[in-house]
């Protein structure tokens, strides 16, 4: 049976070069909150609880995870790592097992590096693992002083002898301690330095000087354990974190015409043989189906489309569901409560709002269709609307199956169309419309033959003549 497993995440700092208002751990990462990509690496390498330490904008990080699971503690002050860290042990009353220490502020690292973390831990029997990285350049970063029997120390860059600052591999800030023990050792941290903080560099000090083991690991890929601390390094993170999302779908047989134009979140899920052109951004828990194509500018949030489905350039989709078979855009708008049965045509410039249409049915260009219930086979013509609001409520319109609407056509809801009825261009439909019916509004044609030219000439004649 495996060792319990709890994370401590620290989230506290500020990031004042972020430059922002925003908590620096609520900043995005290829459209989660750099936050959430660490939590969900805990939780992936099996960790419960986990145990956010909050400081600045404690507030705003609460409620961006509520509802997650996630434990808070508090940093009111930030007196360092070792602090931090104290602030946690509360919410870890009772806890016997292995703790993760981890930075809210790293997001690339990957649960499996956590795994090989965890697993060199438990070889060593150490008290302490840290994991390091070898950087080209380690300026700034605190160095691993090893030993015949494991880490003799972590030195500070400006405490380094010129022997120790050649040194490559550095501190990343993250640990697997073995608890309680750990928090013994916290209890016993001093802050006699220059910045008067508590540094959990100290606890693997403390944990030498007890004679206990202390291990460390290399990460196999350095970049993992990147921080974010500057909007450039922001950027640099998200570019990374798009590549490995892009990666993915490649090698599960999505095309991806480039995939460095290709944004796309981490909990997207594309089927085989789609193709994704440039430009074309997927968010959220969007389910793209197999063998769809999504061109150029296409945007897609919370949606599910079924199997060949084609959404063309500029088109905008939220909160909606597209059954197989359908065609969309260009420069459509699918906005939140749409639903497509299958077969459908959805053309340039339609908008649709909580509208659910049956299977076949067309709407090929200039049209609204909001708050809309509408069968299988009908035809929207063109620069038709649904007025679904009155200035104070909304209300439906219903079509039902095999109605014609011809173009410019407008329904005053609460309005309901009878089955394969046909409605005339041009008309206003406000009452309701029998099956099989023709309904049309349309003033009489009146014809004047001659208008125009007598209009012509008697302006002509009215009109004065050039200055001398």
């Amino acid at each position: 049976m495996s060792a319990a497993l709890a994370a401590v995440i620290l989230a506290a700092g500020q990031g004042t070069r972020m430059k922002s208002s925003l908590p620096k751990v609520l900043h995005p990462v290829a459209g989660k909150p750099m936050l959430a990509h660490v939590v969900a690496t805990a939780r992936a390498a099996g960790a419960a609880p986990v145990v956010a330490v909050v400081g600045h904008g404690a507030d705003r990080v609460r409620a961006a995870f509520a509802d997650t699971g996630v434990h808070f503690a508090l940093q009111a002050e930030q007196l360092g790592t070792g602090h931090a860290l104290r602030c946690a042990v509360p919410a870890l009353a009772g806890f016997t097992g292995e703790l993760l220490l981890l930075c809210g502020d790293v997001p690339l690292l990957r649960a499996e590096t956590l795994a090989a973390l965890l697993q060199h831990h438990r070889r060593q029997g150490a008290v302490v693992t840290v994991l390091t990285a070898e950087m080209d350049d380690p300026r700034g970063y605190g160095r691993i002083i090893r030993g015949g029997d494991g880490v003799e120390r972590i030195v500070e860059e400006k405490d380094a002898t010129a022997q120790e600052r050649a040194v490559r591999e550095i501190n990343t800030g993250i640990y697997v301690f073995a608890a309680p023990r750990v928090f013994t050792l916290l209890a016993g941290l001093t802050n006699d330095n220059a910045q008067g903080e508590y540094y959990l560099t100290d606890v693997v000090a403390a944990a030498r000087t007890a004679g206990e083991r202390v291990a460390a690991l290399a990460a196999a890929c350095a970049e993992e354990t990147m921080g974010i601390n500057d909007r450039v390094q922001l950027a640099e993170a998200g570019k990374v974190m798009r590549g490995r999302i892009n990666e993915g779908h490649l090698r599960n047989g999505v095309t991806l015409l480039d995939p460095l134009t290709a944004y796309i979140e981490p909990e997207v899920t594309i089927g085989a043989d789609t193709t994704i052109h440039p430009g074309v951004h997927l968010r959220g828990r969007t389910v793209v189906g197999r063998d769809c194509e999504l061109e150029p500018g296409v945007i897609i949030t919370d949606c599910t489309l079924g199997d060949r489905v084609h959404v063309k350039a500029g088109s905008v989709l939220a909160g909606s569901t597209v059954g197989a078979d359908t065609d969309i855009g260009p420069m459509a708008h699918l906005r939140p409560g749409t639903v497509l049965a299958g077969e459908n045509k959805i053309g340039n410039f339609v908008e649709t709002k909580k509208a659910a249409i049956g299977k076949g049915s067309k709407a090929s260009h200039l049209t609204y269709l909001g708050d809309a219930e509408i069968g299988s086979g009908v035809n929207v013509g063109c620069g038709t609307i649904t007025c679904n609001y009155d200035g104070v409520n909304k209300h439906v319109t219903i079509i039902e199956d095999d109605v014609f609407v011809g173009s410019d056509v407008q329904f005053v809801a609460p309005v309901r169309v009878g089955r394969g009825s046909l409605i005339g261009a041009g008309s206003t439909i406000t009452k309701d419309v029998p099956a099989d019916a023709l309904a049309i509004t349309r003033a009489e044609q009146k014809v004047i033959e001659g208008w125009v030219s007598r209009k012509r000439n008697k302006t002509a004649k009215g009109r004065p003549g050039p200055k001398e």
